[in-house]
């Protein structure tokens, strides 16, 4: 299955869990209403000689309304509390947020590993948040690739390999990638609205205890509603386990094609299998979580069917079909964070021959020849800037520098307007940073840039209103706006407003038709981007025109602004998952009308896949030269 055909599958799931829901919701109000009638007539007893009962519409009418407002808010409650995305998931566990390895190889390792995973999916790294526990488990959460974070147990830091942790978190991206953190947030609220009735039963029977025999109705009717409310939340979970235990089977399948390594996750199976904590925490919440884990993270008495994940003996011969069975010693390996080459980063500068078909089946689905790529570039970029990046001081001044103008009269704006604006202490930062500025090559900038989010969502909200305004009079400071200028400001904006405003897309339109004006706008910028190229804007549009399949026409290019290229790519993000793919492949044609791709290009054509939501790894197979559009 590939990205376009899971983020629609994860949209039909979300529509038949609503379905269930509302299924389940029926279900209470009749088992309810039964209840309540019972406990009307439970002293009259005139009923059994006149054969008359105590009935009345309008109490049917207000148990029901009552039930559907008590499951509805407390679920609108719980999905509230989780607005902050990942963060609220990680947090619910107790997990630290791991800033810095501060020497700890394990750590640092750890942090390595997602890093790579990220950017060689395209995805924005994910804060890790570390869970004081030593099963060996691990969860992605949160609404979007944007608030997404990783959790990751103490014991799987430091009994894992390398190998086997690389798996474990390829398996947890491929959770990010195929849209299932959202579904995973959404039983939580469904869940926790079903329970509510059982909690006020429990409240009911607290309220009598003690007061009588006066209150056996009142009695009967608290473990009535308990048991109404534990019997949904015993189907709601048979129904979260079954949806769970396939999502986890193509999580593995993914993690195998991503690393290419089917021994990595293999091998993380067998050792929790040959590992005393095993993989079941022992936090009192993480049965709420229990489908979100990598494996079984909950003990169940009705464990075949209440089991969120499949048993580890049928993944692992999934994998490995020919497995004798031995499970693996739990033996702390020795963490490994040697550096790699440098060659070959070229990745995210410029590209020659790319195939359209080639770039869309990696949306998505990355390749262990991008996992690699990216770990070169990670080793690749100064120790001083990766350092920077860690730290919210410094990440801020590292973003800074990444858009100063290489204008005399422009940076020294810029810095003015720092000096006497940015946090304190920051400007000190920016100012050790530039000493340095001839390591910063050009195609050097996006993966800075992508190491810094994790970092950047521990601001305050003040801190990032600052931030932004800063970023926006830093941009303006030449009077010009450049394209790499905009794709920075876009991808921070897109990723940061996710946190700080809880800013998500959703599918408005479900044809390209219905976006003609948008698809035009994006196309004739893309025509236009690239004055070296020597193919003629007309040439390069017709090329996009073609594959898109679609009548629309070249803009003259006094019409276009980046107010409305904003505006096209933000109606365009709404678009049906299925209909992206031609889009994507549109832009790429434009892109590549003269068989090349420069630093721009790349990191224009990254920028709109990212704010499509189709996460676009690094392009591979480089060579034309860095050429910068204003």
């Amino acid at each position: 299955m590939d990205f376009f055909e899971s983020q629609s599958l994860a949209r039909r799931n979300t529509r038949f869990l609503l379905l269930l829901f509302l299924l389940a919701v029926a279900s209470l109000i009749v088992l309810t209403n039964l209840l309540l009638f019972a406990f009307i007539n439970f002293e009259d007893t005139t009923h059994i000689e006149t054969g008359q009962y105590n009935f009345s519409w309008q109490a049917f009418f207000a148990t029901s309304c009552g039930v559907v407002l008590l499951i509805t808010l407390a679920s609108l409650f719980r999905l509230l509390s989780l607005r902050k995305g990942g963060a609220a998931i990680a947090e619910l566990l107790d997990g630290k947020l791991l800033v810095n390895a501060q020497g700890d190889l394990n750590k640092h390792q750890l942090l390595n590993v997602v890093e790579e995973m990220a950017i060689a999916s395209g995805t924005p790294v994910p804060p890790v948040y570390l869970i004081a526990d030593p099963a060996i488990n691990a969860f992605a959460a949160g609404y979007s690739s944007g608030d997404a974070v990783i959790g990751v147990t103490y014991g799987a830091m430091e009994s894992l390999t390398r190998d086997e942790l690389q798996g474990v978190i390829a398996h947890e991206f491929s959770h990010i990638l195929n849209g299932d953190m959202r579904l995973n947030i959404r039983l939580m609220g469904i869940l926790y609205g079903i329970l509510m009735l059982a909690l006020v039963g429990r409240a009911v029977l607290y309220g009598v205890r003690g007061r009588g025999r006066t209150n056996t109705a009142v009695l009967v009717l608290g473990v009535g509603l308990m048991f109404v409310g534990f019997l949904g939340q015993f189907f709601g979970n048979l129904i979260k386990a079954a949806v769970s235990r396939q999502r986890e089977f193509l999580a593995d399948a993914s993690a195998v094609q991503f690393t290419r390594n089917p021994k990595g996750i293999a091998d993380a199976l067998k050792r929790i299998g040959g590992y005393e904590a095993g993989s079941v925490l022992q936090h009192p919440e993480s049965a709420e979580l229990s489908h979100s884990f990598f494996s079984q993270g909950v003990s169940f008495s009705f464990a075949s069917l209440m089991a969120t994940h499949p048993d580890l003996t049928e993944r692992i011969k999934r994998i490995e079909p020919l497995w004798d069975g031995e499970a693996l010693a739990p033996t702390p390996p020795e963490p490994t964070t040697a550096k790699h080459s440098p060659a070959g980063v070229m990745g995210f500068s410029s590209s020659v021959n790319i195939d359209a078909d080639e770039v869309l089946n990696h949306i998505g689905n990355p390749q262990q020849s991008q996992v690699d790529l990216a770990r070169q570039v990670i080793a690749s970029l100064p120790d001083d800037y990766t350092a920077a990046a860690r730290e919210p001081f410094s990440a801020r001044a590292l973003v800074y520098l990444l858009m100063l103008n290489q204008s005399n009269d422009a940076r020294t704006q810029q810095l003015s307007h720092l000096k006497a604006s940015s946090d304190l202490g920051v400007y000190d930062v920016l100012e050790a940073l530039i000493k340095h500025e001839h390591l910063l090559k050009p195609e050097m900038k996006l993966p800075l840039l992508e190491l810094t989010f994790p970092t950047l969502r521990q601001l305050s909200y003040a801190q990032y209103k600052m931030f932004m305004t800063n970023l926006n009079v830093m941009v303006r400071a030449d009077n010009i706006v450049s394209l790499s200028e905009w794709a920075v400001l876009k991808m921070i904006s897109k990723h940061l407003g996710e946190v700080f405003e809880a800013k998500h897309s959703r599918v408005r339109h479900d044809t390209l038709e219905s976006v003609r004006g948008h698809c035009e706008v994006l196309l004739s910028l893309l025509a236009y981007c690239d004055k070296q190229s020597g193919v003629s804007p007309v040439v390069a549009f017709l090329a996009g025109k073609t594959e898109l399949g679609l009548e629309v026409q070249l803009k003259d290019k006094k019409d276009l602004n980046f107010k409305k290229m904003n505006a096209a790519l933000n109606a365009l993000a709404e678009l049906h998952p299925l209909r992206k793919p031609k889009l994507i492949k549109a832009c790429i044609k434009t892109v590549t009308a003269d068989q090349a791709v420069s630093v721009i290009e790349s990191e224009l054509l990254r920028t709109i896949a990212d704010t499509l939501e189709c996460p676009m790894p690094p392009m591979l197979n480089q060579s034309k030269t860095n050429a910068v559009t204003k």
